[in-house]
């Protein structure tokens, strides 16, 4: 139970809205020019022979891509959100000089005026959602310490509201920092939805019996839904065959499916049912959505994409995937389930960095 509260509170506090103060063009220029020169840094003279930085991170990444990926996010993720504390901090020392008054003493306003008391039914619904963490603990052992939790989750919340209205209120922004990227091969083969001349592709590597995979599936389709047009979602096979006994042929399936035009069809209903995977439940499952069964269960029964599902689990492995499911966002991973919100930030990011 500690972890859960520990794992949701972080989520909780540093959901940071990042902003920046507007910059001309010439400034975006000079940052880039630094970098540039960072990179060119020799690290080391050997002889005649000076050894930059960009020679070596090349030769990291090509004798281990996905650690050198992951660091680079690592550092990433750190930098951005000492950003977002900053450029907090920034917005409300100025909206409280503003006001007259201290940074604390504006919270403590605007924070109570977000904030309500927590329910007894979200407490019970709380613990009924999460009772496998409970480790045999009774509601009346654990309300307490669940209301306190859901409480600071709601002042947490309250005050990055304010922060996103003091944000939405202040003066224009660019954000010069750039997330890590990789660079993922497409082929004709992966199922997509959505425009294909979309500014922004959206690659989820996935697993038909992964709840988490499941939990995403709403919120990937809410974000198709609301950016229309903007947004193109690929699917890439990542079956953890260690502790999900049927994604492999699941995988398999999907693709059996999309010979006929079915895959997005046949996705939506293996996600439903994750605890009917095994090859009859496929079958029944192809069958259920109109599909061509006798062409369907020869595909599967042949194994016809066994090497196109490695070839995913092999493209993620190389990536730095090692969970699902882990999404990338015009090569900017998002690791789990996260809330729509994160989802809805990067690819905003991501269309203001297209259209500078």
């Amino acid at each position: 139970m500690k972890a859960l509260f520990l794992i949701v509170l972080s989520t909780a506090l540093t959901a940071c809205v990042a902003t920046a103060q507007e910059t001309t063009q010439a400034q975006t220029d000079e940052v880039a020019a630094a970098a540039a020169g960072l990179v060119m840094q020799p690290m080391a003279v050997l002889g005649d022979r000076a050894i930059l930085l960009a020679e070596i991170d090349e030769r990291w990444r090509s004798v281990n891509p996905a650690e050198h990926f992951q660091a680079l996010q690592t550092l990433y993720d750190g930098r951005r959100a000492a950003l977002d504390g900053i450029i907090a901090d920034a917005l409300l020392e100025a909206a409280a000089a503003e006001r007259g008054t201290t940074v604390q003493a504006l919270l403590d306003e605007e924070t109570a005026a977000r904030v309500r008391s927590v329910t007894d039914a979200e407490v019970v619904g709380f613990y009924n959602a999460n009772r496998d963490q409970m480790q045999g603990r009774s509601l009346e052992v654990m309300q307490s310490a669940i209301r306190n939790f859901l409480q600071d989750q709601q002042e947490a919340d309250a005050r990055q509201a304010f922060i996103d209205e003091l944000r939405a209120a202040g003066p224009g922004l660019t954000l010069l920092i750039d997330a890590p990227r990789q660079e993922i091969a497409l082929t004709d083969a992966d199922p997509t939805i959505g425009n294909p001349d979309a500014p922004i592709t959206i690659v989820e590597f996935s697993d038909f019996e992964c709840p988490f995979c499941a939990a995403a599936m709403p919120t990937l389709k809410q974000i198709r839904e609301n950016y229309g047009d903007q947004v193109r979602l690929v699917w890439k096979d990542f079956p953890l065959t260690q502790i999900h006994p049927n994604a492999y042929r699941a995988a398999q399936a999907g693709h059996c499916a999309a010979e006929q035009g079915g895959f997005w069809e046949l996705h939506d209903v293996l996600f439903a049912n994750q605890q009917t995977l095994d090859d009859a439940s496929l079958k029944l499952h192809a069958a259920g959505i109109g599909l061509d069964t006798a062409a369907f269960d020869a595909c599967l029964d042949s194994a016809r994409y066994e090497q196109r599902v490695r070839d995913g689990m092999d493209m993620g492995t190389l990536l730095g995937v090692s969970a699902t499911p882990t999404v990338f966002i015009n090569g900017r991973a998002v690791s789990g389930a996260q809330p729509y919100d994160v989802f809805a930030s990067i690819v905003d990011e991501e269309l203001a960095r297209l259209d500078r």
